[in-house]
């Protein structure tokens, strides 16, 4: 038996196994046991991304035909495969999840649906193992599923999600008709017929101004933890790397880049005088969607300086992944507090600190690391970027600065008011439990480790800034590695 006949179908297992522990949770009506075997089950669904990783970063060439192609085998074509820019998103989705049920306490159970979070769970895998546009597509749009569904089921508003979900859904489907349409080879230029509907959507599910509010409606309507999944992963960035980059002129990259960088701006200084912690999360998470986006669409306008694009790009990856794990981290501290303390203002001082330092501390260590604090696993990410922003655009670099010390005034602000200030009194413990010292442990050592460490991260998304400039026009063909699972990625070459 060769080595090649060891490898797994790890992509298809990772994305069955939510979905048949969905089939299983249903059944059961004890919401303890439930949140117990729905641990069990995102811990090997966890395992499985790992695995899967593992797999393609030890594939070779030669071993390429001898993996289990299950969805080839059912439809005629490879569905679902890594390459540099997903495999580490995968893993980013799985450990969300993971720690999100984990760290659900006996207050939320019952208003937690673990069902509905395997099968998103599953969902945003699939979305971030596909690379075909149709696919990436239908699994984006069976994303919004879940929270309209909750939004219902809590008998809150839905208009606002709604009407911006069904215009995200309906741009990208026309966006991607026309592209069709006009041919799939990505060096010839689309019509704005296939360019506007396509920005437009990725605007819409980023929640770049003026598209943003419906962000902080489902903030304001759907549970904590069920919106922090939906928007923390960044979706709307990976829409923009499979849908628009490939087709869209210098030209559009550029404005959507200067329209992120203005949302980027204000969303920082729209959670300096936020007076809910909710909105306050949102805008923070806002601001640094759109600095992912600035990155992903920065291009150089001189041709003598072709490694700005490569490095800022490789920083917006870097800060993608950063930022998805602290703002997580900071969303679910939030949550923690919030399910022993309900709603929390930020009109006065709370003074948490004395009966939950763990999280006071966790608090503080994921904000700071979401605005590429020293040590911290966005700092070399953040600092790439800002680099490369001046030196395409100066003032684009100095609007980027602002942007993360706005963040970091906000955050330090925000921490203030939750934990120091008075001394709160409480009737009972608010101490934090066992499962989520764990998980607090388990994610301040990702976020410390990744920045006493960085070079293997950074040298991972470059190879991802290097291929992604591959997929497009911007950048000549390289030699492509094996994608994920053992399928080859397909090497487009650009017109000469």
């Amino acid at each position: 038996m060769t080595t090649g006949e060891l490898h797994l179908p790890w992509i298809e297992c990772s994305i069955l196994i939510p979905l048949a522990g969905a089939a299983i949770i249903s059944r059961i009506k004890d919401a303890e046991l439930a949140q117990r075997w729905s641990s069990v089950i995102s811990a090997i669904a966890l395992l499985f991304v790992l695995g899967e990783w593992m797999d393609y970063s030890t594939l070779t060439e030669a071993q390429a035909d001898d993996h289990w192609h299950l969805v080839s085998q059912l439809i005629g074509r490879e569905l679902f495969v890594l390459d540099e820019i997903s495999a580490p998103l995968t893993t980013l989705a799985g450990i969300l999840y993971f720690l999100t049920i984990v760290t659900t306490l006996k207050t939320k159970i019952r208003r937690f649906s673990f069902v509905g979070t395997l099968i998103s769970e599953s969902v945003v895998l699939a979305t971030f193992s596909c690379k075909d546009p149709w696919g990436v597509i239908i699994f984006l749009a069976a994303g919004t599923i879940y929270p309209f569904y909750e939004l219902r089921a809590r008998r809150r508003p839905t208009r606002v999600y709604v009407l911006h979900m069904a215009a995200f859904i309906g741009l990208m489907i026309i966006g991607a008709a026309f592209a069709q349409r006009e041919g799939l080879d990505i060096v010839r230029d689309h019509s704005l017929w296939a360019i506007v509907p396509i920005l437009l959507a990725v605007l819409i599910r980023c929640g770049i101004a003026p598209f943003h509010c419906w962000v902080t409606d489902l903030f304001e309507n759907a549970s904590f933890g069920t919106a922090v999944l939906f928007v923390t992963p960044i979706t709307g960035a990976y829409a923009a790397i499979r849908l628009l980059l490939p087709i869209a002129p210098v030209w559009v990259l550029s404005s959507m880049g200067r329209i992120s960088l203005i949302t980027a701006v204000y969303a920082a200084g729209m959670s300096l005088i936020q007076k809910d912690a909710r909105r306050f999360f949102v805008y923070l998470f806002l601001s640094h969607s759109a600095i992912v986006l600035v990155g992903l669409e920065l291009v150089s306008p001189d041709a003598q300086k072709p490694w700005v694009s490569t490095i800022g790009i490789t920083g917006a990856l870097c800060v993608w992944l950063s930022a998805g794990l602290s703002l997580a981290g900071l969303g679910l501290t939030l949550r923690a507090l919030e399910s022993r303390c309900g709603r929390l203002s930020l009109t006065e001082f709370q003074g948490h600190y004395d009966h939950t330092p763990n999280l006071a501390m966790f608090f503080i260590l994921t904000g700071l690391a979401s605005v590429g604090f020293p040590a911290t696993l966005g700092f070399v990410g953040t600092e790439l970027l800002v680099d490369s922003a001046v030196e395409a655009y100066p003032y684009t670099g100095i609007a980027v600065v602002i942007a993360a010390a706005l963040n970091g005034i906000a955050i330090v602000q925000a921490y203030f008011l939750l934990f120091t200030g008075k001394q709160y009194v409480s009737s009972v413990s608010l101490k934090i439990r066992v499962r989520e010292r764990y998980a607090v442990l388990a994610l301040a050592a990702l976020i410390l480790i990744g920045g006493l460490i960085p070079q293997p991260n950074i040298a991972y998304r470059h190879k991802a800034a290097l291929e992604l400039q591959r997929e497009t026009r911007h950048q000549p063909e390289e030699p492509v590695k094996p994608a994920g699972g053992g399928k080859k990625a397909p090497v487009k070459t650009p017109a000469r």
